[in-house]
């Protein structure tokens, strides 16, 4: 078997996947399946729009099935609120940085899965997260990213309480 790396998430994380998962197999799916059957039973599939699309449609659905379910089995939920030493940056902190430039900003180290750098939910495999594991407030870390190099120092450190999740 092919070892894969930890798919590390959130609880949040893992249940928007799973989330997702339900909504395409219980409604999207069914819903198109029904479309299919319909556009089938229209006579020349060649040139029906709906059966064509439908299909393609489906198989675009099947594939995220299959990719949601894969990424679900091998996730390892971590729960942030659980971490115990909150002096240093580890998965599902929220760091508030400032740059060379005084440019201040909080990023959330969060799975691959969950990440959306515009929301400031980046994945802790991006540079920047790598920059920051273990730092504690105060420390200056040097970050080496396609502009450039940048140092980032840390001026706070922020855990979900327990009874935020």
């Amino acid at each position: 078997m092919n070892a894969e790396r930890s798919n590390y998430i959130t609880p949040a994380g893992f249940a928007a996947l799973h989330q997702r998962y339900d909504c395409l197999l219980g409604t999207e799916r069914p819903a198109l399946v029904e479309v299919i059957s319909w556009a089938a039973g229209n006579g020349d599939r060649s040139e029906n729009g709906d059966y064509i699309y439908g299909r393609k449609r489906l198989r675009e659905i099947d594939r995220e099935l299959a990719h949601l379910a894969r990424r679900m089995k091998s996730a390892k939920i971590v729960d942030p609120s659980q971490q115990l030493d909150r002096k240093r940056v580890y998965f599902g902190a929220s760091v508030t940085i400032v740059d060379d430039d005084g440019l201040e900003r909080t990023v959330t180290l969060v799975g691959e899965d969950e990440a959306d750098a515009a929301t400031g939910r980046i994945s802790w495999r991006s540079p920047l997260a790598n920059a920051l594991k273990g730092a504690v407030v105060g420390d200056v870390r040097r970050v080496t990213l396609p502009g450039g190099s940048r140092e980032q120092e840390v001026i706070a450190i922020l855990y979900p309480s327990e009874s935020a999740t």
